[in-house]
């Protein structure tokens, strides 16, 4: 790679052996992908910060970076926690965990990082503009930040956007340039898309061609409606990244580059039978099988939360039932009282975590959630059984 002499003097520990561990970790990852040079990026959002994903030896090494000087020069977020920091006792979270998880917030808090733990970033502040370079590691806000905003960012992994943060740069690769973020595949969607849930089985529908595609090309996507909401496209965004991989797409109408290209020649139609299809596959437990709900992955915006008092009022859950956002969307939810009809309904907010990232392996049987991100990794990560249904029929079980 061509490092500026600033670079090559990092490289070497002027700015400490944190800065010189970061930069080591991005010009390896350049020189892999072939990256000509670094280039800034102007925010940073870093996952890996469940204890339940880390483990001793990560912390170990969040330790280390922070030891050595390691210090955020940039916006910089974190992927949501293992638990709620200030409410996992509700959670029903060890206080073994909780000590540990505490530990790894402080060595992130320590290097600067703002302990804001969302997978939705772009709703509490770290909110990039069009075309600016950034370097974002959870799966659903990469696809997010790439396709809605047109920013731009490979998917990280948690050392390199740490690195990033620590350093300021990124190597130039990927979705970074031009040519990469060209779409490669026309879908045309032919089906009904009432509900975020619609979107969310859009998404591993048209996942699961890309995973199948030797070089997952880019999809453009026709048959979007333009009024297609932040709730929708969030959920499209994170079912696209779990079950294709798919870090960016293109709707005519929707996102910001999609008037840049035409649409490619080779095509393929998402109608109303394939859309049941995924539907029907992420549904494999009964109604009365269910023991867990939640609602929340992607961490819910302010206006869901808005509407889930609405149906909540008056009434009470019968099952553990998780609302899981954004610390600082809790703390409008807070000011408007819509907390406490949530929490009046029996159900638990909690903020700064979710269902995929928490240590509940073994304690339910079945989940029902909106969130096709959620049904994938509760049936991966923790064997439960799942119904996929739209928010306010979750909000039905809860009740049942």
């Amino acid at each position: 790679m061509n490092l500026t002499s600033e670079q090559y003097a990092v490289l070497e520990g002027a700015q400490g052996r944190s800065a010189r561990k970061a930069m080591e970790i991005l010009a390896a990852l350049g020189a892999i992908y072939g990256a000509e040079r670094m280039i800034p990026v102007a925010s940073v959002q870093i996952s890996g910060v469940s204890y339940d994903n880390l483990g001793e030896a990560g912390l170990e090494f969040l330790s280390e970076m922070a030891d050595g000087g390691g210090r955020a020069r940039v916006l910089t977020t974190l992927n949501p926690a293992g638990m709620d920091i200030e409410n996992w006792l509700a959670l029903g979270i060890s206080p073994e965990f909780a000590a540990h998880q505490e530990r790894v917030i402080a060595a992130f808090e320590r290097m600067g990082v703002i302990t804001t733990c969302t997978c939705t970033p772009y709703l509490v502040g770290n909110l990039p503009r069009f075309g600016e370079h950034i370097a974002w590691a959870e799966s659903s806000a990469v696809c997010y930040a790439n396709s809605v905003i047109g920013a731009r960012t490979n998917r990280e992994g948690g050392p390199s956007a740490l690195a990033a943060a620590l350093t300021g740069l990124t190597p130039e690769y990927g979705f970074h340039l031009d040519e990469n973020r060209r779409p490669g595949l026309r879908v045309a969607v032919q089906a009904r898309l009432e509900t975020a849930a619609d979107y969310g089985a859009l998404g591993k529908a048209v996942g699961q061609i890309l995973e199948n595609r030797p070089h997952r090309p880019v999809p453009y996507l026709t048959g979007l409606a333009e009024t297609a909401t932040l709730e929708n496209l969030k959920s499209l965004c994170a079912s696209l990244a779990t079950f294709g991989g798919a870090a960016l797409f293109h709707a005519r109408g929707v996102t910001p580059e999609a008037e840049r290209y035409s649409p490619p020649e080779e095509r393929i139609v998402i109608d109303q039978a394939a859309l049941d299809a995924a539907w029907r596959s992420l549904n494999d437990a009964t109604s009365a099988e269910i023991d867990f709900v939640s609602l929340g992955c992607p961490h819910l915006s302010i206006q869901e939360i808005a509407h889930l008092a609405d149906l909540l009022r008056g009434k009470k859950v019968t099952k553990t039932f998780w609302i899981t956002t954004a610390r600082p969307t809790r703390q409008i939810a807070d000011r408007m009282g819509y907390t406490q009809v949530i929490e009046e309904a029996g159900a638990i907010i909690a903020a700064d975590t979710c269902c995929v990232v928490s240590p509940i392996q073994g304690r339910f049987d079945a989940l029902a959630t909106d969130s096709a991100k959620a049904c994938y990794y509760a049936a991966a990560r923790n064997h439960f059984k799942t119904r996929f249904l739209p928010f306010d029929e979750v909000v039905g079980e809860a009740l049942k």
